[in-house]
C-alpha cells in the first residue's frame, strides 16, 4: 500500500475512507455532559469498540497554531503559527496568520493529494482555508464562503448544492454542521479518501457544557460521526482547545487589561500588548483569551515588567522570549519579549478600549488560550493495534491524531 513521509513521519496511505474532524473548542467537559445526558451514544460506544481518551493541544491554545499543527504533525516551532494574530518585528505591523507563506513545512494534506488520493479539507472559517489547503491537489473550502467556489480555486463550485443548503451564517452552530454534512456527501459520492472537517467554536463560546444549545450541537456532532462511521469511514476526533468560563461571580467578564495597566505603572508607551486570538470572528470572544504577547518599547526592562506581571492576581504564568519558546515549542524568531497566560477563569487583554465586548450581553465571556485550556478529546472509531495501544499510554498531542487514524488502527 505504500507510505508517505511528512515532517518526519511515516504515514499510510488510507486504506479506507478516512475523517479527522477538529471539533473547535470541545472540552472534555462538553463530552462528560453530553454522555451524562444520553445524548452522545455514538461518541459514549468509543469507550468499549474504540478509543476515547484526551491529549494535549498545542500553545497557545489558539485555533490557528492548532490546526496548523494537526495538519502537519508537528509543533509550531517546526511550522511557524503561533497564533492567529501577531505582530511582524521587522516591521512592527500587526497581521493575520493566515499567509500560506507563514507556513515552514508541508501538510500532510498537501503530500496525500500530491500522491494522488482523494484528499479533502473543509473548515467553517474562511481564515484557515489557504493555509490547510496550500499546496492540495484537492477539495479545499469553508462554510463561511460556500457561495464563492470555484474549481480553480477551491476543487469545487457548487458546494451548496453539495450539501443542499445555503451557506450558514457566520454566528451559528450550522457553520460546523454545514463542514461535516459537506464531508459526509464528500464520502457518499466517493469523492474523498482522506478528509480534513474542521469546526467552528460559536457554540462553547456561548453556552456551558451542561446548557440545551451545547447539548444539541453535540448530539447533531454525534449523529454525523455515526454516519460517517456507517458509510465505513475511520474517524478521529480531536479540537484545538477546551474552553473555561472567564467572567466573575456577577456574570462580568473576568479581564487583566495588561496594556493599560502596564503604561500606567511604568508610562504610557512603555509596552504594547498583542492578543494571539485576534480574529475575523471577535464577536463571542471580545478578542479576549488567556495567552497575550507583551513588547517592551521604553521605559522599562522585560525581567522589571515581569516582575510586575507576577504581582497580578490571575496570572499564572510570565515567560521571556527564550523561556516561552522552549516551554511552548514556539518559533523563536517569531515570539515577544514576554508571553503572559492567566488561568482557567482570567481573560487578559491589552487596552479596555480595544475590546468591544458589546456583543456578550446575556451570556458569560467563555474563552481559551491558555494552559487550562490544554486538554482536548482525542477520540477514535475503531480499536488500536497493540502498538498504538501502548503509544497511547504515553503523552498524546492532539497533532498525533492522524498518526492514529492512518497507522493505528486496528484492520476491519
Amino acid at each position: 500500500m505504500g507510505t508517505i513521509r511528512v515532517n518526519g513521519r511515516l504515514y499510510r496511505r488510507p486504506a479506507r475512507p478516512t475523517a479527522v474532524i477538529c471539533a473547535d473548542g470541545c472540552d472534555p467537559a462538553y463530552l462528560d455532559a453530553g454522555i451524562a445526558a444520553g445524548v452522545l451514544p455514538t461518541i459514549a460506544r468509543l469507550r468499549e469498540r474504540g478509543f476515547f481518551g484526551t491529549a494535549d493541544a498545542v500553545m497557545p491554545t489558539f485555533t490557528n497554531p492548532n490546526n496548523v499543527s494537526i495538519v502537519t504533525g508537528v509543533a509550531p516551532a517546526v511550522h511557524g503559527i503561533s497564533g492567529n494574530f501577531a505582530l511582524d518585528r521587522d516591521t512592527g505591523a500587526e497581521v493575520m496568520m493566515t499567509d500560506p507563506a507563514m507556513v515552514r513545512v508541508p501538510t500532510l494534506l498537501a503530500a496525500m493529494s500530491q500522491a494522488g488520493i482523494a484528499t479533502a479539507a473543509i473548515t467553517a472559517k474562511d481564515k484557515l482555508r489557504r493555509m490547510l489547503g496550500h499546496g492540495m491537489r484537492g477539495i479545499c473550502f469553508s462554510s463561511e464562503a460556500a457561495d464563492r467556489c470555484s474549481i480553480a480555486e477551491h476543487g469545487i463550485a457548487a458546494a451548496e448544492a453539495l450539501v443542499g443548503r445555503p451557506k450558514p451564517d457566520m454566528y451559528s452552530a450550522d457553520l460546523s454542521l454545514f463542514v461535516l454534512d459537506a464531508g459526509i456527501r464528500l464520502v457518499e459520492e466517493r469523492r474523498a479518501e482522506l478528509l480534513y472537517l474542521s469546526l467552528s467554536d460559536y457554540v462553547q463560546h456561548g453556552h456551558a457544557p451542561d446548557e440545551p444549545e451545547a447539548l444539541d450541537f453535540h448530539r447533531a456532532l454525534d449523529e454525523r460521526i455515526a454516519r460517517l462511521m456507517a458509510l465505513g469511514c475511520v474517524v478521529g476526533v480531536t479540537a484545538d482547545h477546551g474552553m473555561n468560563d472567564k467572567a466573575l461571580p456577577d456574570d462580568s467578564p473576568h479581564v487583566i487589561y495588561l496594556e493599560d495597566v502596564l503604561n500606567a505603572r511604568f508610562g504610557a508607551g512603555t509596552v504594547r500588548v498583542i492578543c494571539p486570538i485576534t480574529d475575523p470572528f471577535v464577536r463571542h470572544h471580545g478578542a479576549l483569551g488567556s495567552f497575550v504577547r507583551v513588547y517592551a518599547r521604553n521605559g522599562a526592562t522585560p525581567a522589571e515588567l515581569a516582575r510586575a506581571v507576577r504581582e497580578l492576581p490571575g496570572i499564572d504564568g510570565v515567560l521571556d522570549r527564550a523561556a516561552a519558546a522552549a516551554e511552548y515549542e514556539l518559533p523563536y524568531d517569531r515570539e515577544a519579549d514576554l508571553v503572559v497566560t492567566g488561568d482557567a477563569n482570567t481573560a487578559v487583554g491589552a487596552g479596555a478600549a480595544e475590546h468591544d465586548l458589546s456583543a456578550l450581553a446575556g451570556h458569560r465571556l467563555r474563552s481559551h488560550g491558555g494552559r487550562g485550556e490544554q486538554r482536548v478529546p482525542f477520540l477514535l472509531s475503531h480499536p488500536l493495534t497493540a502498538e498504538y495501544r501502548d503509544k497511547s499510554r504515553g503523552r498524546l498531542r492532539n497533532f498525533d491524531i492522524f498518526d492514529f487514524v492512518l497507522n493505528g488502527v486496528e484492520a476491519a
